[in-house]
Parts: structure tokens; C-alpha cells; sequence
């Protein structure tokens, strides 16, 4: 079997058009999934679901990104299908992080063997369910169709129409080192106005500037190569920081929901106390990660923006 692929940036640069970076940065990302398609099927590593379904977030991400070069009703039908994909993988993934960063992180930790033991045979049944799910996907006639026709649509450079504008072709034949520091610039500037009063932030406030986060990661990651490498490594490594900080807070905020799914019918006791106290654990691990906010985020705006030198 071929080897899922380990690195995710693409190979853009800045003699580059924004056409071409685009196709660059999809067709990448493209192979990349269908490196781990694999390992996602056959579910015995859990980074093959999640590489997956990052490599779907990064095409979508990539389409918001250069939504002012390339019109929205060209690429939205594809995101429309990568957005089914990846959520038919959502709760193998989610059942993935709670086992492996939740149940197990706190396995002897709380005096209840019965219970964490219980709750551990409902996670994992729960999750061979999930997995049925995913081969079921990646064994279906829409998956498929979706990697023949998207691979197409990149080889033929299905975004650049002869019916498109005259104005809209010309910029898609300019240079992406300046359309990438215009994207760059905005990203920031969301992620530092949606953090502004983070300290008074509720839990879904916090997740929404999560995802900000996350998107101007993924802007970071694809125009890197086209600025100082110094600069773009310390401003991602700030980033990356707050970025891990927020997936924790994240994760643990929607562990209930998921052990509420998890005992539904059930009535042992055992079971019901050890998930109660589970639920306390990682509600003292969110207050303690949550007070480690501000360094971070002073941190991370502190940093100068290296596309800017």
C-alpha cells in the first residue's frame, strides 16, 4: 500500500498566478486525502479519518480564500460535496478524539474501574458503529463520483471558463504574492477583532474565534513559501500555540454531548457515576487550560505579520 503522505503545504511560489497558485494548492491537497483514504477505510489509526478530513477542510478553506478571484458559484457546488464527505466522518472522528484524548488520558485517574471499564465498551462500540459509516462512504457511488469528476475539474483547470469575465480572467493571471498578503491581512485582522474581549467570551464565542483561527492558519500554511521563512515560522508557531489551546477548550466543551449519546438507554449505575465524574475531570482541565488564554493570545498578537516586510 502507498504511504499516506506526511507533508501538507503545497508547492506554490510567488512567480506564480493566482490561477495556477489555486490549482497548485487543491490539487495538493487533493492527493493528500486520497493518500489517507486508505487508513481512514480500514480505521485502525485514527489520524487517517482526521488526516482526511483536515485535507477536506484545507480544499474548502482554499475556495473561501480566493473567493475574490474566483466566483462563488464556480466552486460552491464542490464544497457543497467535501462539506457531506467530511461530516458523514464527523462522529468517527469525534468518537476518535474522545477515546484517545479523553477516555484514555483519564484512564486510573477516578476510583470508579467498573464505570471507566463501561463507559469504555460503549465508546468503542459506538465508534465500530461510526466506522461502518465510513466505509460506507468511501464504498459509495457519490464518494466516488466526487474524485472523478473533482480530479478532472483540476487537470482541465475547470475554474478558468472561456464564458468568464474579461476582468475576472485578467486577475486570475496576476500575481498570487499580492492577492495572498490582501488574504493574509484580512484573516488577521478577523481572528485579532474576534478576539478582542476574549476573556468575556462564552463557549460558543470561543469556538467561532477558533475557527477564525483555523482559517487563517490554513492561509498561513498555503502562502508561507512566499515570504520570509523566519518570520512565517515564528508567527505560525504563536499561532499554532493559541490554535492547540483553543482545540483543547473545544474538546472538552463538547464531551458532554457526547456521553449524553453514549448512555442514552442505559441505566447501571456504575457506568452513570464514572461518566459524571469524567465530565467533572475535564470541566476542571478546561478551567485550568482557559487561564493560560491571555500569555497565548499576547503572544501570538504581538508577532509582527512577515508579509508585510
Amino acid at each position: 500500500m502507498t504511504e499516506p503522505m506526511k507533508n501538507k503545504s503545497a508547492p506554490i511560489t510567488a512567480k506564480q498566478s493566482i490561477s495556477e497558485a489555486f490549482g497548485v494548492i487543491l490539487r495538493h491537497n487533493f492527493e493528500y486525502m486520497k493518500s489517507w483514504a486508505k487508513t481512514a477505510y480500514v480505521g485502525d489509526d485514527i489520524e487517517g479519518v482526521h488526516q482526511v478530513r483536515v485535507a477536506f477542510r484545507r480544499m474548502r478553506s482554499t475556495m473561501v480564500l480566493f473567493r475574490k478571484a474566483i466566483p462563488r458559484e464556480i466552486t460552491d457546488p464542490w464544497g457543497t460535496e467535501m462539506r457531506w464527505i467530511a461530516s458523514e466522518m464527523g462522529p468517527a472522528r469525534d468518537l476518535d478524539v474522545f477515546i484517545d484524548e479523553g477516555l484514555s488520558q483519564m484512564a486510573g485517574k477516578i476510583p470508579l474501574t467498573e464505570g471507566e471499564k463501561k463507559l469504555m465498551e460503549l465508546a468503542l462500540k459506538q465508534k465500530e458503529e461510526a466506522y461502518v459509516k465510513v466505509r460506507a462512504l468511501f464504498d459509495g457511488e457519490r464518494y466516488k463520483t466526487f474524485v472523478k469528476d473533482f480530479d478532472l475539474w483540476l487537470t482541465n483547470c475547470g475554474w478558468f471558463q472561456e464564458d468568464l469575465p474579461a476582468s475576472v480572467r485578467a486577475k486570475l493571471n496576476t500575481s498570487i504574492r499580492i492577492y495572498a498578503a490582501k488574504v493574509l491581512n484580512k484573516r488577521v485582522t478577523k481572528v485579532l477583532q474576534t478576539g478582542e474581549h476574549k476573556n468575556e467570551m462564552s463557549i460558543d464565542e470561543l469556538h467561532q474565534l477558533r475557527i477564525e483561527g483555523k482559517k487563517l492558519r490554513y492561509a498561513t500554511d498555503f502562502f508561507s513559501p512566499m515570504f520570509d521563512s523566519s518570520g512565517m515560522a515564528e508567527f505560525n508557531a504563536h499561532l499554532k500555540s493559541l490554535q492547540g489551546l483553543l482545540g483543547t477548550m473545544n474538546d472538552v466543551s463538547v464531551m458532554p454531548g457526547l456521553i449524553d449519546g453514549l448512555l442514552k438507554g442505559v441505566k447501571d449505575v456504575d457506568t452513570i457515576k464514572y461518566a459524571g465524574a469524567a465530565i467533572g475531570w475535564r470541566a476542571r482541565e478546561y478551567e485550568e487550560v482557559r487561564g493560560e488564554l491571555d500569555d497565548r493570545w499576547t503572544a501570538f498578537s504581538s508577532t509582527a505579520f512577515p508579509w508585510l516586510k
